[in-house]
């Protein structure tokens, strides 16, 4: 009998099908749809206004080919390094000049269509404006017919720094609209919210920022991503495999149930005796209607002295009953949180998890897998 392995027709016809998926990561087809529809409005929006402001005919471009490419980095990957504001102006101005230059100085063509876009590349680069239709906007200032040649040195601000400028503020309202992040703002890494020189506790395992760059330059790519969302998803990645792997206890089992409160029309002085006689940290804040309005914590009361609870309260941080009672370590960690309240779907405090809990129940699973891991047997 033959061992040659035979294709699984099964997979070969999901292969097929790949072939029609999104090659980007957290692609979905409402992300694409929203993408389509603001390249519609940021490309037929910016041609109109250029048209009005500045006249048409054949001898104006209404707008510049590089634009389409610039688009579908503004509407399809917003979060690039490559999609930002400076990089969209930025890179396809600079380019324009760079190619503009080589036509002026290089007699020969062919030459010049290769100085101009290397020369884009380097001067993109040294400008941390990296943007791909750059290249482009290059080869038009070079190749784009008599009316780019007429224009000369005045190519690169008209039309191609204003073309780039009207499809970025369209972008922005656009996103702001749609409720995406735009112009892309990295998370920050984690602080050490003490004030001190020590790394924040979630930094203080596990794999470090120079491990990032030294993987990065193991890897000898370079990656469309910027380096602090790299950082965050691995850390998120992290968490996700310990949700699954030791997911199995839920907030509902841990919790306290028997939580000490505080209506939001209490005193502040009372607040503190609750907080100094149970021992705790945090005091959750119950508006007249029994659902969660927040926290307390003695900070608070010292900060702001004898005023009402409403003003002084913070965002409380919280949870269902059902999820994993892990997905809580980098709450819990942050050095500001020292409690998650869990509640139901109509806020109604169901219960609290502290810093201790949650020590607690790691300590727990982690003595759990050593008690249930198997020993090697010596001989």
């Amino acid at each position: 009998m033959s061992n040659v392995a035979r294709p699984d027709r099964q997979s070969g016809k999901s292969s097929g099908f790949r072939l029609f998926r999104p090659i980007l990561a957290g692609a979905t087809l409402r992300e694409r749809l929203i993408a389509c529809l603001g390249a519609l409005a940021g490309i037929t929006l910016t041609g109109l206004i250029c048209g009005l402001v500045f006249g048409q005919g054949p001898h104006i471009p209404l707008i510049v080919a590089p634009m389409g490419a610039s688009a579908v980095l503004l509407f399809a990957v917003p979060a690039s390094p490559l999609a930002q504001p400076w990089s969209i102006i930025g890179g396809n101005t600079i380019s324009a000049f760079m190619g503009v230059l080589a036509a002026h100085f290089i007699p020969n063509p062919v030459m010049a269509i290769g100085v101009g876009v290397s020369l884009a590349i380097a001067a993109m680069s040294l400008t941390r404006s990296l943007h791909p239709p750059g290249g482009a906007a290059a080869l038009t200032a070079l190749i784009g017919g008599p009316a780019v040649t007429s224009a000369g040195f005045l190519f690169p601000l008209f039309p191609v720094c204003v073309n780039s400028v009207i499809l970025v503020a369209l972008g922005i309202v656009f996103h702001k609209i749609s409720r995406r992040n735009y112009p892309h703002v990295p998370v920050g890494a984690p602080v050490n919210a003490h004030g001190t020189a020590d790394l924040p506790a979630p930094l203080r395992v596990g794999f470090t920022p120079e491990d990032v760059d030294a993987a990065l330059v193991d890897l000898h790519e370079t990656l469309d991503i910027d380096r602090a969302d790299l950082d965050r998803l691995l850390r998120e990645v992290e968490l996700r495999a310990l949700v699954r792997t030791r997911g199995d206890l839920t907030c509902g089992e841990v919790m306290s149930r028997d939580v000490v409160t505080i209506g939001i029309a209490g005193s502040a002085e009372r607040a503190r005796e609750l907080l100094i006689a149970h021992n705790i940290r945090t005091l959750p804040v119950v508006d007249g209607g029994g659902q969660l309005a927040g926290t307390l914590g003695l900070r608070e009361l010292t900060l702001h002295g004898e005023v009402g609870i409403g003003q002084v309260m913070s965002e409380a941080r919280t949870a269902r009953p059902d999820d994993p009672i892990v997905a809580l370590a980098s709450t819990l960690t942050d050095g500001r949180t020292h409690a998650v309240i869990v509640v139901d779907q109509d806020r109604r405090v169901l219960g609290i998890i502290t810093q201790t809990d949650l020590l607690a129940t790691l300590t727990r699973l982690l003595s759990a897998k050593a008690v249930t891991s198997p020993v090697a047997v010596l001989a």
